[in-house]
């Protein structure tokens, strides 16, 4: 079967995408980035509701870097628009038609759905903070000094190009939609939105114990040497607690936000791109070529020297 043919059998039935079709039939989108331009309002708004509580507060709100973040958002979406059919999707495909099982859509498969893009997302994440290629992409979420709504929003217009897509593929080989993958990933994505915030404490234990919380999150986005690649999940912060990477958030010990080697530029070019920039003049210095690219694969602090 051509691969145009897969993609289409991928597509079959696709209720969201048939409305945005009927809206805007000049752009073509799928269904996770439909939800993306639905949630985008939603996120506005939540953020125009923070900036009200935390606006005097220059420690928590700046209003020109909360535009940045927008705007590292909306070259994040556009990349992501343009390329993800062309790059990731027709891998998806593939791997979809040559699957392993059979799945129908039921509240049982939606369920394993659901609990495997989390687990993927968990190891995803997890290696864009500890293999230096991804964190290259990754890095430019982490380097606000503030923790609001409009942070979520700091993304990297690479992510695309960077590869971090494969940790998915997966799921779609054992037979699971690429669809449903996208929307579970989408939602998983908008969950988060929510997470960005320091209005918000401690939740219910139990909903702390399950979910990853406002809490859970301030300490994943804190460069104290007690939270420094801690707290992975993405909707549920069981992975961390079964992997041993939780940790929880010390009253007595707020987070201080940001990385430990600063990014002092407003540049979105610059943001988006001076942690590749490091990467390839660590990779140029003269040594023997495996040595070289071991920096792609070891985790960011990782240097030459230090073997």
């Amino acid at each position: 079967m051509a691969l145009m043919d897969m993609m289409e059998t991928v597509l079959e039935g696709s209720g969201l995408l048939e409305l945005w079709e009927t809206l805007a039939p000049w752009l073509a989108l799928d269904e996770r980035q439909l939800i993306f331009v639905f949630a985008t309002p939603v996120f506005i708004a939540v953020t125009l509701w923070e900036y009200l509580r935390i606006r005097h507060d220059p420690t928590r709100m700046d209003v020109p870097e909360a535009i940045r973040n927008f705007a590292l958002g909306a070259g994040y979406q556009m990349t992501e628009l343009l390329f993800a059919g062309l790059i990731a999707f027709p891998v998806y495909a593939f791997l979809y038609h040559y699957r392993i099982l059979d799945l129908e859509l039921n509240w049982v498969t939606g369920l394993l759905t659901f609990l495997g893009v989390d687990f993927c997302f968990y190891w995803m994440h997890r290696s864009s903070h500890r293999i230096r290629w991804f964190w290259a992409a990754h890095v430019v979420h982490h380097s606000s000094e503030r923790m609001n709504f409009s942070t979520a929003m700091r993304q990297n217009a690479t992510n695309i190009f960077n590869g971090m897509w494969i940790f998915y593929l997966p799921l779609a080989f054992v037979g699971f939609n690429p669809v449903w993958i996208g929307i579970a990933y989408a939602l998983s994505l908008v969950y988060q939105f929510f997470v960005h915030t320091t209005l918000v404490g401690k939740l219910p234990r139990w909903v702390e114990l399950v979910f990853n919380t406002p809490s859970h999150h301030r300490v994943h986005h804190g460069r104290n040497p007690g939270y420094i690649d801690r707290n992975y999940g993405g909707t549920l912060i069981v992975w961390d607690r079964l992997f041993g990477t939780f940790a929880a958030e010390d009253e007595q010990a707020p987070p201080e936000y940001g990385i430990t080697r600063p990014v002092h530029s407003n540049n979105l070019l610059v943001l988006w791109t001076h942690e590749y920039r490091d990467l390839f003049r660590a990779m140029s210095r003269p040594g023997a070529l495996p040595l070289r690219l071991k920096h792609l694969w070891k985790p960011p602090e990782w240097d030459r020297e230090s073997e």
